[in-house]
């Protein structure tokens, strides 16, 4: 048996530019962080006593007899990527819900692959944790999505990540600190909205069209490198606040679908109850509400948002990890080249275009 634990994210600044149609294009810039939210993946070759040979369970329970049945595209398409031939079960828990634009999905791809590599013998790199978990999401099951939730997933930590042109990527933490990081972490508010949506479905409304948004995107792009700014030089960290302010703003205009009524209401509410700035965390929509609020102000912005969810957190730095492994099979490099073929048609060196600085 294998049970893995990957982090959830939230992403501060440069949301949009860690879209392939954008950064082969102009490149692209995020400022993002881990969380100690987990979703946490159980596998185990299922013993030969049952009427399935595979189970699946999440928010529906799957019970098939060949891989081709799975109706969970993920796990559909993983199992067939790593040509798992005995039966499985796999179990989901996670600390918080999907679809609510904190990297969700994109999480339980790292943590399911991460799992059934460790259940064949195999212990992937984060490089590899991160590109294969691209290349499922993004070419075998063509979603709509970026490529910076896949790396924070696999890498964990206190990121700026930059998306080349060349389509690699590189990851470099940001170093300050522990107390900077704790002042940063001790001005966020976390709120659940309550709201659900696909982020997909709120990303087809502008990523099909980006250039008819470089201003947005390129406004977002360069708040990375003056976020950062504040956070090396020390002092006050007010100036965060403002520029999360600045940047949902700019985010607000990609797409009608990215705010709603109900949200900007939310938002103006607690701005008046001392928030300097916040956004909605991934694509928009609902979902979960990053609020920066000095510490003063915090019980007021409690108090307006009191029909909210608070969820309180802590940055964490280790990633996806295999917190469980009792396994029996080995695994062999002929292995890892099938599985390089059936993810990326045989690219294998795109598999390891991730660079880490």
């Amino acid at each position: 048996m294998i049970i893995s634990r990957t982090p959830f994210r939230l992403s501060f600044f440069g949301g949009g530019t860690d879209y392939p149609a954008w950064y082969r294009k102009h490149g692209g810039v995020v400022l993002a962080a881990s969380i100690d939210k987990y979703c946490y993946l159980t596998c185990r070759y299922l013993p030969p006593f049952f009427e399935h040979r595979i189970r699946v369970v999440y928010s529906r329970i799957e019970s098939c007899q060949t891989v081709d049945e799975i109706q969970h595209p993920a796990v559909r398409e993983i199992l067939k990527a790593l040509h798992i031939e005995r039966g499985v079960e796999i179990h989901h828990d996670g600390d918080l819900p999907a679809r609510s634009g904190m990297g969700t999905s994109s999480a339980f791809t790292v943590g399911l692959l991460h799992a059934l590599y460790a259940l064949k013998g195999y212990m992937p790199t984060k490089q590899e944790l991160a590109m294969e978990s691209i290349a499922i999401e993004q070419d075998r099951l063509h979603e709509t999505v970026g490529s910076q939730d896949q790396v924070l997933a696999a890498y964990g930590g206190f990121n700026h990540v930059t998306f080349l042109t060349n389509g690699q990527i590189s990851v470099t933490p940001v170093v300050v600190s522990a107390e900077r990081l704790k002042e940063l972490n001790d001005h966020l508010m976390l709120f659940f909205t309550g709201l659900k949506r696909t982020a997909a479905t709120i990303a087809d409304t502008y990523v099909n069209d980006l250039e008819a948004r470089k201003r947005q995107l390129r406004i977002m792009k360069d708040l990375v490198d003056e976020s950062l700014s504040i956070l090396n030089r020390g002092g006050d960290l007010r100036g965060f606040g403002e520029l999360l302010h600045e940047a949902w703003q700019a985010k607000r205009t990609l797409s009608a679908k990215v705010s709603n009524p109900e949200i900007d209401d939310m938002y103006a509410q607690a701005r008046a109850a001392g928030a300097l700035g916040g956004k909605l965390t991934g694509a928009g929509g609902g979902g979960f509400f990053l609020l920066f609020v000095p510490p003063p102000a915090q019980p007021r912005v409690r108090e307006v948002l009191r029909r909210l969810l608070l969820v309180p957190f802590k940055f964490e730095f280790a990633g996806s990890q295999i917190i469980f492994c009792d396994r029996e099979e080995p695994y062999t490099e002929e292995d890892r080249i099938r599985t390089i073929d059936a993810i990326r048609g045989g690219k294998e060196a795109d598999l390891l275009s991730i660079g880490s600085i």
